[in-house]
């Protein structure tokens, strides 16, 4: 690991300090006054006690000389540095707070009111029902409401409709698999989403409104979905839709009781990971260009590919994710790419705090990305016994890798440790480069003759069927999954604590046997 100069430390600090703002204001209703005090107490420490030491590495030697004094004002800046950014997370919360709960719908919550907008996101087709995220401008604000709509008829983002029906807050329901109470009104609020209709009456006035990009590119994915159901039956080709281009179709909950007690839930929906398996496609057939040149397409075709399926918040995160993956791996620079991994979350975090405590799949994509950078290195000298042919073996590192890396948070979260989960995962990950491809290949050639693409048809609908019969099989086994309700936050924290004392460990042992080889040599 490179040394720490001032520099670092205060960029670490800083990182540091506005996540800790922002995540104890999430949980604590603190007020601007006391936020604005904080940035006033870091401002105020930084002007009375200024640094005038210069750039130190993280373990002095004691014969250097260095003075008390010294360490004392390094640490009284540091806290400030910490203290200022603090309170600057805390404002942030503060201002996304009070964008969100200004809206004229409040006064009329558990009335029936009747409502003009548009369909201002791609619906969301449930087993029972569809949801529809619904704008609507009240007075001087912007007010989002989620419709529980039944399936007929369908409505599409930009549609302008008028909604009657009885307005409400959303509600938090219990997970049947975990028993958890799920806090379903915090997740929708992170998106602004403060209101909810049950089944409104909706009377369709126009169509085409909203961002005329978005709606080409979401009627270009509907048209795609629409082949690809002409050529493959569901549950497949429900999937299929999700893994290619992040469609929100219903599996039915058997099947996805199914894949959670599996534990490759993630599959269902597009993530960083098959964004991250475009461009390593993308890579190899690039194979004969230069290494930077093949970053920079990949990255290029990452970023399309997002754009593609509609670029929605989650696709951006899982897109950002796999980009500083992918530059990880190219470079193998993780010293530097880690600084880029924080960048990347604080410019998140910027854009809308809510999600650190509330978004799942932020954290997760976060945390599944420190994996591949940090545990990757270790877990490969382990498999060196694995094939390379095909990227089997960096498949099995990455799912080693991210598996053991997002296991506490998941227990904590869910509740369910699922015994099958490694075996799971890599019988089924190393078919879904081929399940993407055969399926990618399948929808774009429908759109000309679905006679051509039936062949690839074919070979992607015996993918899915395997991916699904590997499911379906080890969830039925009695000991598949073990339910754990009562997973405390204070051992996901011990848990990561372990795994950095580890990392350092193995770390200074590779630094020690650097520095023998370079002695010997």
């Amino acid at each position: 690991m490179e040394p720490q100069t001032l520099t670092d430390k205060v960029f670490y600090f800083v990182i540091a300090g506005f996540v800790a703002g922002i995540f104890v204001h999430s949980f604590l209703d603190i007020g601007g006054a006391f936020s604005g005090f904080v940035v006033l107490l870091g401002g105020i420490l930084f002007l009375y006690h200024p640094l005038s030491i210069s750039p130190l590495p993280p373990k002095a030697d004691p014969s250097s000389g260095e003075k008390e004094g010294e360490r004392k004002s390094l640490m009284v800046f540091l806290a400030a540095v910490f203290l200022f950014a603090a309170g600057l997370g805390m404002v942030r919360y503060d201002f996304a707070e009070r964008e969100s709960v200004t809206t004229g719908l409040e006064p009329h919550v558990n009335q029936t009111v009747t409502l003009e907008g548009i369909i201002s996101d791609e619906p969301d087709v449930r087993e029972g029902n569809t949801h529809l995220v619904f704008r609507t401008e009240t007075g001087e604000t912007t007010a989002y409401v989620l419709l529980y709509a039944p399936h007929e008829p369908t409505y599409m983002y930009g549609d302008r409709v008028r909604v009657e029906g009885k307005i409400e807050h959303p509600k938090n329901f219990v997970d049947e698999v975990s028993g958890r109470e799920v806090d379903y009104e915090a997740y929708l609020a992170k998106d602004g989403i403060y209101y909810s209709m049950l089944r409104p009456k909706i009377t369709l006035l126009a169509h085409n409104s909203g961002n005329p990009i978005l709606r080409g590119l979401f009627a270009f994915k509907h048209t795609f979905i629409k082949h690809i159901g002409a050529l493959i039956p569901e549950p497949h080709s429900a999937l299929l839709g999700g893994l290619v281009v992040g469609a929100k179709q219903s599996l039915g909950k058997e099947l996805l009781d199914d894949f959670r007690t599996v534990g490759v839930i993630h599959i269902v929906v597009l993530s960083g990971y098959n964004i991250t398996i475009i461009a390593v496609f993308i890579e190899w057939l690039l194979s004969r260009l230069r290494k930077n040149l093949r970053l920079a397409l990949a990255a290029l075709a990452m970023i399309l590919f997002a754009l593609m399926v509609g670029a929605s918040a989650t696709v951006i995160r899982a897109t950002v994710m796999a980009l500083l993956a992918l530059l990880a791996r190219g470079t193998g620079r993780i010293y530097a790419v880690t600084r880029a991994l924080l960048v990347a979350g604080v410019i998140m975090l910027l854009h809308n705090p809510k999600i650190l405590v509330f978004d799942v799949s932020f954290q997760l994509s976060f945390l599944a990305t420190l994996g591949l950078i940090y545990i990757s290195p270790l877990v490969e000298p382990k498999v060196k016994w694995v094939t390379e042919r095909w990227h089997i073996r960096e498949i099995v590192v990455a799912t080693v890798a991210t598996q053991l890396f997002v296991l506490p948070f998941i227990l904590y979260k869910t509740g369910i440790f699922s015994v099958v989960s490694l075996p799971v995962n890599l019988l089924i990950l190393s078919a879904i480069p081929a399940t993407m491809l055969s399926g990618f290949t399948t929808g774009i050639i429908a759109l000309v003759s679905t006679t051509l693409a039936f062949p690839f048809a074919l070979v992607a609908y015996t993918l899915l069927a395997y991916e699904l019969g590997v499911v379906e099989w080890f969830a039925r086994l009695p000991f598949a999954a073990i339910s754990l309700p009562d997973f405390p936050l204070w051992l996901v924290i011990l848990w990561y604590v372990v795994y950095a004392v580890l990392y350092f460990v193995w770390q200074r042992k590779q630094t020690t046997g650097t520095k023998k080889e370079k002695v010997l040599t």
